[in-house]
């Protein structure tokens, strides 16, 4: 009996010693780990912070060239049809839409959503305001139109989308 006593001195505070020194390697262990997740994240910021910007930078790009006023200016050309024009402009809206599409992984997908509604406002318009002149108009008459449209309604079809966007690049540095 003695001797299990005295093996009982021995082990317990071995044990509360061998306790003591995982808790502490636990610890630090943690610690480190969480350190490296913090540091993966840092350097995830520092990549992807310049590209999520030029997605921004991209996506405001194309919400102004499909501004009808930039696109009905960039794209003028007074001696075609009102029809041929009217595939003009839609096809240069497509082209410059499928150019970015990539960039929507780098923005929300309520700014996706609004800036797709936006080209779809756009698309809209044209088709309206094509539908509502003369078979054998020209594409001033059919900029007229257009133009006519957006003073009436008070708005540019790709506002909402800007300010969004404008305001989720923002949220970036706060």
């Amino acid at each position: 009996m003695q001797a299990i006593v005295e093996l009982l001195k021995i082990l317990i505070p071995a044990a509360a010693v061998l306790y003591g020194m995982y808790l502490t390697i636990q610890t630090f262990l943690q610690k480190q780990f969480e350190q490296k997740e913090v540091e993966i994240k840092q350097k995830t910021i520092e990549i992807t912070t310049p590209i999520r910007l030029q997605a921004y930078e991209r996506m405001t790009l194309f919400l102004e060239r499909i501004t009808p006023a930039n696109l009905l200016i960039r794209l003028g050309s007074p001696d075609i049809q009102a029809i041929d024009y009217q595939r003009l402009l839609l096809q240069e809206i497509r082209e410059e839409f499928n150019h970015n599409l990539a960039q929507q992984i780098y923005i929300s997908h309520e700014s996706w959503e609004k800036i797709r509604g936006a080209m779809n406002d756009v698309v809209a318009l044209i088709n309206t305001s094509a539908a509502e002149v003369s078979s054998d108009a020209t594409s001033i008459n059919l900029s007229k139109k257009i133009f006519e449209k957006v003073i009436n309604e008070n708005q540019q079809p790709t506002a909402d989308a800007l300010k969004a966007l404008k305001a989720e690049a923002q949220k970036m540095f706060l």
